[in-house]
């Protein structure tokens, strides 16, 4: 009998599945409801799945549904969703002492999408570490505010909010309409979106960042000068599209009387500023989604399609895809035969691999978005907008996702699962790999673009 073997990429696809079918079973369970009536089982896997996947579309509300059983049950598969399966899974062999193999860190290097294999346990640590750090420091600043209002609870919705903002799930366990209750409050504000922004950057940047401080002098800090070409087009990418953002949103929806037009200016300001973050596959809302103008829900669907940076906690295309095809596209444009930024040359093979993965981001969100509209009578701009967060792995809804029956909900469920595997990755995994190499290469022929 044949054996069965998988790539690690098929493994990591497989691992969130298993992951997601265990947390919809405990999560059926009548334990896990607030009544202790069982939640029909559809509602269940949609709730572990975007838990698992960090998006953030729920079905049914999160702090009226669910138990604390339930509860602790979401916030265990956001973190292990945020992390990674693999990621979880090595840190408890490195806490058992195991010594990982050759499988193991091919796992680990598959997982984040790293180009070596060196330092992989270092890495790991640093990022448990890490995470754990971020999240503990968000919890504590957050129970300033919470605590006060909602007694010893207030540190459970604490530890709660600061794991699912890190982890850019956009769950929440303080009410049923999101942070809308506190969307001029400066510290809720503050704290979410340092800790999405932190998430959203990857590790990869942290720790380069890191590199780069300590091994400057006290009288040479131009730290942006050292950094990578990856940290340098997350860094700016990220700061850019935060603020341009942010400033559209804030022009557009100036006098709308439905989300900020009553407000005053610094609440406009700090309201225009988290409503870009959040964007940025997060999920929280602080204004009513589907009180936005035309003009700002156009706007909030290219920042959630760009999403994060690789190797971090958010979805979507990501900062340096998206720079590294629109490089390629003005190199193409300047009769160039390669794309350079900050000095440095971007190779043909991050080009390639930016063309497949938007290529199968639009596959999954349009087929997605078809499906949603001939099974529903959501309007076009509803559906798009439900479908490119949940391809992007954001979690906004403009009151869409309660109002789906039960094909549209496997159809979003399937839709997440897909944009938090990864576009590249459920491409490789689908993919049959080829049993030879051609050693003749077919003839090459011109054809006509554009």
């Amino acid at each position: 009998m044949k054996r069965i073997r998988f790539s690690t990429t098929q493994i990591i696809l497989l691992s969130f599945l298993l992951v997601i079918l265990i947390g919809s079973i405990l999560l059926v369970l009548p334990i896990s409801s607030t009544n202790g009536t069982p939640v029909p089982y559809i509602d269940a896997l949609f709730t572990a799945t975007t838990s698992c996947c960090v998006t953030g579309l729920v079905t049914l509300p999160t702090l009226s549904t669910w138990s604390v059983f339930g509860q602790i049950v979401i916030l265990i598969l956001i973190q292990v969703g945020g992390l990674g399966v693999i990621t979880v899974m090595t840190g408890c062999m490195l806490l058992l002492n195991r010594k990982l193999g050759i499988g193991d860190r091919l796992l680990i290097q598959d997982s984040f999408n790293l180009n070596t294999m060196s330092g992989l346990v270092r890495f790991v640590k640093n990022v448990l570490f890490g995470t754990l750090i971020v999240e503990g420091i968000g919890a504590v600043l957050y129970m300033l505010v919470f605590v006060p209002e909602f007694g010893a609870k207030g540190i459970w919705i604490s530890v709660f909010n600061s794991v699912s903002a890190f982890c850019n799930a956009g769950i929440d366990i303080v009410a049923d309409n999101s942070l809308c209750n506190y969307a001029t409050n400066p510290l809720i504000n503050t704290v979410t979106s340092v800790l999405v922004i932190l998430g959203g950057l990857g590790y990869i940047v942290w720790w380069d960042i890191i590199r780069v401080i300590k091994s400057r002098s006290p009288k040479n800090r131009k730290i942006f000068r050292h950094l990578t070409l990856h940290s340098k087009i997350a860094v700016t990418v990220t700061a850019g599209l935060i603020l341009a953002g942010a400033i559209f949103i804030f022009v557009f929806e100036y006098a709308n009387p439905l989300t900020i037009g009553e407000m005053k200016l610094f609440d406009k300001i700090q309201v225009s500023f988290f409503q870009s973050v959040t964007t940025r596959t997060a999920g929280f809302a602080s204004v009513p989604q589907e009180n936005l103008t035309n003009a700002s829900a156009v706007v909030s669907v290219i920042l959630m399609m760009i999403g994060g940076s690789p190797v971090g906690t958010a979805g979507g295309m990501k900062t340096v895809t998206i720079t590294v095809l629109i490089c390629s596209a003005f190199a193409t444009i300047r009769n160039k035969n390669s794309s350079s930024l900050f000095g440095r040359r971007i190779s043909d093979d991050s080009v390639k691999k930016a063309v497949a993965v938007v290529v199968m981001f639009f596959a999954i969100c349009v087929g997605s978005m078809i499906l949603i509209l001939s099974t529903s009578n959501a309007s076009v701009i509803d559906a798009v907008y439900e479908t490119v967060s949940a391809t992007a792995t954001v979690g906004l809804s403009r009151n869409l996702t309660a109002t789906l029956n039960a094909f549209g909900k496997l159809i979003i469920i399937a839709t997440m699962f897909f944009g938090r595997v990864g576009p590249i990755s459920l491409a490789v995994a689908l993919g049959r790999k080829n049993e030879s190499q051609n050693v003749i290469s077919e003839p090459t022929e011109d054809i006509s673009i554009g």
